[in-house]
């Protein structure tokens, strides 16, 4: 039976719609780029394309799409189906005048080390041919794949993003990935080319339910009486998935909708032949290879998961380019995280049902774009060095995997991570979540509602004690008895940094009790500081998920900026009783640890009896030293506290000569050039001939059982030792720790858009932020209207969480530009100490102020 007859006996599915309802079909601009990773660096290169809270799929660096993570669990190397040639792909057919067609998926070429098999196959889509060449060009959250291949008369570069923009939670919050097609014909003839997404309908799978066969195959199930239906709505044409199968009250249930905007001819078909023995590929790639036009077949009944496909066909002249859009929505409301009941999904109470989603965000597509654009070009324009922007702008990804989710009240909560298939540590962990300054930084009302889980829900009323992970639903959150001494304080310096950075004097006065009683919950019996000295000497939990026992720099620091931060907010309530006691010890533990942690070059941790908090004599063979302590030990963040006072403009917490020399110490004595001979027991994140900084370093003497990441390397720390250094103006050493960083994420070895500690897309990871504000010297309050820049010359990109723009400092001379919001200011200072007052001084959105300060 020859093609021709084959198709007369059913639908052919493709139309040619009048284009007038809906908005013009939107074409990507030209996008930044900001790092290029070649045919050598993209096995590990999976950017994900979703908002944040929303779920995401992966655009992976040779154009697959891959990490499927849609449906409220994370999905690492999750296709939505046993490994084979039916996960999702793209493909293109290509017919020059005269000549024969080809038929090619959308991506780049396998590496050797994917080969072999136990039944062939290696890899999805292994059978299928593919192009021969492939790059990866990133600016987050913008993605671009370059195929190419001699044999074809056509480069591809594929595109994909979802929208970022700094100030609007909404916007960056959509369920959508974007995906579009730029094929430019390289040839002297015009060229027939079609792109086609496929999809089977997966509702009900997400990846966490599977059964084995004979064979030890993952098989995925839960998919069950799924149906795919093609709908038009103006210019929106596309595939709409759902199940009449799937409970609705499971956590995989909801919708999915693949559409186009193309004026072009689109074909479409909601169903393949029965996938017995791999007929559905074969039946696709029948239909597809021979004219690019898709062809629709019924679906059998007794088939769950059918697979749907969607193409649209153009003419390309010699040497001209088309681009085909393609967008994927989807809704899956029913989000369990940690809890054992649903908690939902704040996206999923905008945008319910995913076709409508599709006619919803469409037509917003183009606007969305530019802005996203304006925040990466602005940062790309700025004058920080490219290693810093990348670690900065590539860890955004954290807040839109599936670590981050809001669940439907708009609470933000996270994760710390995520493992392949779960989340890792549940809670918005406080002693991970303190240390990244992203969310802050750039999403101020998202940090708001952080904060108010920890004060209002996690905090206990009787005590102050606040549990430093979070149950849910929310109304569990404060029933533990879990607190973290880092985790606690740090909580108070947040709170003070949002109260400042929003401008919010409602926000002090509502959470002012529970501040109060949180820090207060240190001076309980038994408590971190008990006798009220200023000196934590109890039993402190804390981040390395083990208890210290005695006076140490990473606690210390914390609650001295926890003293310092209460202090501020007790003037602003005119608690002038509660502003002196902070004031007092503040005073008195600060000074102590210089006089007594500070050994000459870094700060020390004194071991106490976990019984009595006596000193222990560590010279002494017959004492017995509680294990999985510190000690003499030079410990990579034992300024986080300084950091974090740094930031939020507290001032030094310890002698500042103290503060360099420890600093300095960190990088003499952790960083390490190259990991080939180190031994750790652990967990391993650098390797090889790479370099980073050692968890912590005994240049004296290692306890027998210390801490137990002491060997290991991890991103977040790194991050905040390098912001700190930078700080003390140690910005070349600073520097040589950020690239170590990103040289590991180099995409052939690990993603560069996932900086994992205890999973994926690890939170701590988001302390990049914290180098862009330490390079530009940017502070803000909202309740003083003031704003500070370094006085160095340069362009700095800035964002107090609520407007963000740029600031040009020049000798004299400053501008100040607002790209989104509005900034009002009554004092704008330089760090040089070159000061003006302001009247009257407001830049709107779009505007820019120019602002002489004379010495």
């Amino acid at each position: 039976m020859n093609r021709l007859k084959l198709k007369s006996g059913r639908i052919l599915a493709w139309v040619l719609l009048p284009f007038a309802l809906s908005a013009q079909e939107w074409k990507p601009s030209d996008w930044p780029v900001l790092k290029h990773y070649d045919r050598d660096h993209l096995f590990q290169i999976a950017l994900p394309l979703g908002g944040i809270g929303t779920g995401t799929v992966s655009l992976g660096g040779r154009g697959e799409l891959r990490d499927w993570e849609i449906m409220n669990v994370p999905g690492k190397k999750y296709s939505t189906v046993t490994t084979g040639n039916n996960a999702p792909f793209f493909a293109i057919y290509v017919k020059p005048e005269g000549e024969a067609a080809t038929a090619t998926l959308l991506s780049g070429p396998l590496y050797a080390h994917e080969y072999l098999h136990y039944e062939g196959r290696p890899v999805n889509h292994h059978g299928l041919p593919r192009f021969a060449d492939a790059s990866f060009d990133a600016a987050y959250p913008f993605g671009q794949v370059r195929l190419s291949d001699g044999a074809l008369p056509v480069k591809v570069t594929v595109k994909g993003f979802n929208p970022l923009i700094p100030g609007d939670e909404e916007a960056s919050g959509l369920p959508i990935a974007v995906l579009a097609y730029e094929v430019s014909n390289t040839g002297n003839r015009p060229l027939d080319v079609a792109v086609c997404g496929s999809l089977r309908n997966f509702i009900g799978r997400d990846g966490s339910r599977f059964r084995t066969d004979w064979k030890g195959d993952y098989i995925p199930t839960g998919a069950k009486a799924n149906r795919n239906e093609f709908r038009r709505t103006g210019n929106i044409r596309g595939i709409y998935f759902r199940s009449e199968g799937v409970a609705k009250d499971d956590p995989a249930w909801g919708t999915m909708a693949l559409t186009t905007q193309s004026e072009a001819e689109v074909s479409y078909r909601t169903s393949s032949k029965a996938d017995d023995w791999c007929n559905a590929i074969l039946n696709f790639w029948d239909d597809f290879s021979t004219d690019g036009v898709m062809s629709e077949r019924p679906q059998p009944d007794n088939e769950d998961d059918p697979m749907a496909s969607l193409a649209v066909r153009k003419t390309i002249g010699p040497q001209q380019t088309e681009t085909f859009t393609f967008f994927l929505t989807w809704n899956f409301p029913n989000r369990k995280a940690w809890s054992d009941t649903v908690v939902g999904n704040r996206y999923s109470l905008s945008y319910p049902d995913a076709w409508e989603t599709a006619e919803s965000l469409l037509p917003r597509i183009p606007e969305l774009e530019k802005q996203t654009l304006a925040f990466v070009r602005a940062l790309l324009a700025s004058s920080y060095p490219e290693e810093v922007k990348e670690a900065a702008l590539f860890n955004l990804a954290a807040l839109r995997s599936q670590t981050v989710f809001r669940i439907a009240d708009g609470h933000m909560m996270g994760w710390e991570g995520t493992m392949d298939r779960f989340g890792s540590c549940a809670g918005s962990c406080t002693h991970v979540w303190n240390y990244e300054v992203a969310t802050p930084f750039l999403f101020g009302n998202l940090a708001k509602t952080m904060r108010d889980v920890e004060l209002n829900y996690a905090t206990r009323r009787d005590n102050g004690l606040m549990n430093f992970r979070a149950a849910l639903p929310l109304s569990e959150a404060a029933k533990g008895r879990s607190a973290a001494a880092d985790g606690q304080m740090g909580c108070i310096l947040k709170a003070y940094r949002e109260w400042q950075l929003s401008g919010d004097r409602a926000f002090l006065e509502t959470n002012w009790p529970q501040i109060k009683q949180a820090l207060s919950y240190a001076w309980t019996e038994r408590g971190w500081d008990a006798n009220q000295d200023g000196v934590m000497e109890g039993s402190q939990h804390n981040t390395m998920d083990v208890n210290y026992f005695g006076p140490n720099p990473q606690m210390g620091f914390w609650y001295m900026g926890a003293l310092r931060a209460a202090e501020r907010m007790a003037v602003a309530m005119k608690d002038r009783a509660f502003a002196k006691k902070c004031r007092s010890l503040f005073e008195q533990g600060s000074t102590w640890m210089d006089e007594n942690l500070f050994n000459g070059e870094y700060y020390e941790h004194r071991i106490t009896d976990p019984e009595t908090f006596e000193y222990l004599d560590m010279e002494n063979p017959a004492v017995t030293v509680p294990p999985f302590q510190l000690g003499s030990g030079c410990l990579v963040d034992q300024l986080v506290g300084q950091y974090m006072a740094h930031i939020c403009g507290l001032g030094y917490l310890g002698k500042k000569e103290n503060i360099r020399s420890a600093l300095s110490a960190v990088m003499k004595y952790n960083f390490t050039e190259d990991f080939s001979r180190h031994f750790n027991n652990m967990r391993s994140y650098a390797l090889g001939n790479e370099s980073g900084l050692l968890m912590a370093s005994w240049p004296k003497g290692r306890l027998e059982v210390p801490f137990p990441y002491f060997a290991e390397v991890m991103t977040g720390f790194e991050y905040t030792a390098a912001a700190g250094m930078i700080y003390e103006g140690m910005e070349s050493d600073a520097l040589k720790c950020i690239r170590a960083i990103r040289d590991r994420h180099d995409g052939a070895k690990r993603n560069p858009f996932s900086e994992p500690e205890c999973g994926h897309h690890y939170a701590r990871s988001m302390a990049s932020w914290a180098t862009i504000l330490a390079l530009s010297g940017f502070h803000y309050s909202g309740i003083d209207r003031a704003m500070t820049f370094t006085a160095r010359p340069g362009l700095y990109f800035w964002s107090n969480g609520y407007a963000w723009g740029l600031c040009r400092v020049e000798a004299g001379e400053v501008e100040l530009q607002v790209l989104k919001g509005s900034l009002s200011l009554d004092t704008f200072r330089l760090s040089d100490g070159r000061e003006k007052r302001l009247k009257d001084f407001t830049v709107r959105e779009g505007e820019s102020r120019r602002l002489t300060l004379k010495p």
